[in-house]
């Protein structure tokens, strides 16, 4: 990136005139019959932090509401995986490697992190290789990585198995709960509980899968679609393109994270995940069942599936949802965080009951870090 762009992008000048803009532009559509609220989904949970941390919906006029999506993997892993996650930590010689954000995770009766104190081999890593190297390392213990996360981990994730069967290891596999981001777009595009008036795409995903999947939302549902960077004067500039194009009365993919995103994505990372993963069905929290939403491995590579490898659907405990968290509600964008009655009391950062408040990327735990009322 060039120190031209650098200087343009962070003049307060550029982010002044975008505001601007979007202001003309809302009250272009307020003058419209029948003018409404604009609902407009930021679907990644990076882009939720950043909205809450700069005040983003301060500056905006009263007709255009962001609502937060399905964009956080830690948060839209049915509880029922989270069960099935503790219930490998039981398994004699074992050791569970994930990230930081899953140990805290609430599932039916405890957590990752409360099986830790209670003594099972629970540990933190920052990436699939330090779970395979530990594998290494410890020949004696079988080493589960615990694989969560969109098309952007899903890579790396691939191109570790596929390192450790060139390696010949014995002793490492993956429990995955890796999702698709596209299938899940279609589901919320067609649930008439919630009105899109426009998609703020992720911009970390679509660095891996470029623009072209998300075609069919403007395609099939008329949906305006913008992929947008991190900060603030980024976010501004794919509202100020969506409402240019529901203006219009158009519907397109824009992408407004050119430093990063192409049309076509990284083809290199895409091929590494269609050699190792297929695409299977997933329960989503909040959004149920989806078709073809999830990656997991493909057969050649089974020895390194955890769930085929320990049986670990029988080993799982029953199911049970959190009482009266309303964690799936705010994934699929019909209610705010503090619209649910355990928010900022029951739960709390310090004590969650749903993973929206755990996770570094959840609703819950930005709108209450940066005290965020609707």
């Amino acid at each position: 990136m060039d120190t031209a762009f650098l200087n343009k992008f962070k003049d307060p000048a550029l982010s002044r005139g975008l505001v601007d803009r979007i202001k003309a532009l809302s009250q272009q559509l307020e003058a419209t019959p029948g003018n409404k609220t604009l609902n407009l989904m930021e679907v990644c949970g990076t882009h939720t932090v950043a909205i809450a941390k700069s005040g983003l919906r301060s500056v905006l006029p009263k007709n255009i509401k962001l609502i937060s999506g399905p964009g956080c993997p830690v948060c839209v892993t049915a509880n029922n995986d989270i069960d099935r996650i503790i219930a490998a930590t039981r398994l004699p010689q074992v050791t569970v490697t994930t990230f930081g954000d899953m140990i805290r995770v609430p599932g039916s009766s405890t957590s990752l992190q409360e099986r830790r104190a209670e003594g099972a081999s629970v540990e933190v890593v920052y990436s699939p290789l330090d779970a395979l190297n530990k594998a290494l390392e410890n020949p004696e213990q079988q080493i589960i990585f615990i694989g969560v996360g969109f098309e952007t981990t899903t890579p790396l994730v691939a191109a570790t198995v596929k390192r450790a069967q060139a390696a010949g290891i014995e002793n490492f596999s993956v429990l995955t709960a890796h999702k698709r981001v596209t299938p899940a777009l279609d589901a919320l595009a067609r649930d008439s509980d919630i009105a899109l008036d426009g998609l703020i795409l992720p911009g970390h995903v679509s660095t891996i899968i470029g623009s072209r999947p998300y075609r069919f939302l403007a395609d099939c549902y008329g949906i305006p679609s913008v992929i947008a960077g991190f900060e603030p004067v980024d976010l501004l500039l794919a509202i100020t393109q969506l409402l240019e194009q529901i203006v219009s009365q158009k519907s397109s993919v824009e992408i407004a994270y050119g430093r990063a995103v192409h049309e076509e994505g990284n083809e290199q990372a895409c091929a590494v995940i269609d050699e190792v993963f297929t695409p299977a069905q997933a329960t989503w929290r909040g959004l149920g069942a989806i078709p073809d939403s999830a990656h997991v491995l493909k057969d050649e590579y089974a020895r390194f599936d955890a769930l085929r490898r320990f049986d670990l659907q029988n080993l799982t405990e029953p199911t049970v949802e959190p009482r009266g968290c309303r964690c799936g509600d705010v994934l699929k964008g019909i209610m705010a965080p503090s619209e649910c009655s355990l928010f900022g009391t029951a739960c709390t950062p310090a004590h969650p009951v749903g993973p929206c408040m755990v996770s570094g990327e959840g609703s819950c735990a930005a709108y209450y870090k940066y005290q965020i009322e609707v």
